[in-house]
Parts: structure tokens; C-alpha cells; sequence
């Protein structure tokens, strides 16, 4: 089991952008997620993950929908996604994530690597609107 977040705020143009990471490791584009440690809730296991790997502190919006595969071993795989509004903190490229764009789901979706967060974000494109902010 594992989560992550889709990490949004406010853009320009009157629509919100969310954070997509790169793992230099994978040499991928993805979203910020992680496996769940002891006995952390999901909702833990997001703030957690995305903190560590953004340096974002963030606060849950509202669950946004879960992805499933198998991993580079074979492995299957679940991981459950809540939409997020960052309160603060600064990222800093690492070992584990060298760089961090902020990008509309239009921009993000040609950009993203595996199809499976391609879908997340068409799912709960309307949650993204701008419409709250």
C-alpha cells in the first residue's frame, strides 16, 4: 500500500497548477507518493511522502482516486491519492528528487511519464478548475 498527493494551488489565467517531481533514479515525471511506514494511516503516508519528497508541508483537501500496477519487479501495487493545498515550506532538489515543476493539468498530462497518472489527473481534472480559488 502506498499514497501520495497532487499538490495544488493557485495559477495564473485563473487556473490551478499542481506539482509534478523528477526522480533522476527512474529518470521519470510523476507525482509524489510512497509506501505506507509501520502503522501510519494513508492520509499520514501522503503528507508524509510528499513533504520528503517535495519539501512542501501540505494539508488534505479531499480524496481524489487510487492507481494500480505492478512494479519494475513485478510487483502489484496500489496507491491512494488525495488532492493537496501547500501551507508552506521550500523545495530542494535531492538525491531522490532533482527537480519539481508547477504546470496546469493541460501542461502536465504530454509531460508525465506513465499513463496511470495521466488518467488520475483527467479523473479529478474538474477538482483543479481554479473554481475554489
Amino acid at each position: 500500500m502506498a499514497a501520495g498527493g497532487v499538490i495544488s494551488r493557485p495559477g495564473g489565467g485563473g487556473l490551478d497548477e499542481i506539482a509534478l517531481i523528477h526522480r533522476p533514479a527512474y529518470d521519470d515525471w510523476t507525482l509524489p507518493k510512497g509506501k505506507v511506514d509501520g502503522e501510519e494511516t494513508l492520509e499520514q503516508t501522503c503528507l508524509r511522502e510528499v513533504e520528503e519528497e517535495t519539501g512542501l508541508r501540505c494539508e488534505l483537501v479531499e480524496p481524489i482516486g487510487s492507481t494500480e500496477y505492478r512494479d519494475r519487479k513485478g510487483r502489484p501495487k496500489i496507491v491512494f491519492y488525495w488532492l493537496l493545498r501547500p501551507l508552506g515550506g521550500r523545495f530542494r532538489p535531492g538525491e531522490e528528487v532533482d527537480e519539481l515543476r508547477w504546470l496546469t493539468v493541460e501542461e502536465a498530462l504530454p509531460v508525465l511519464t506513465y499513463e496511470r497518472d495521466r488518467e488520475l489527473l483527467r479523473r479529478m481534472a474538474p477538482a483543479t478548475s481554479g473554481a475554489d480559488g
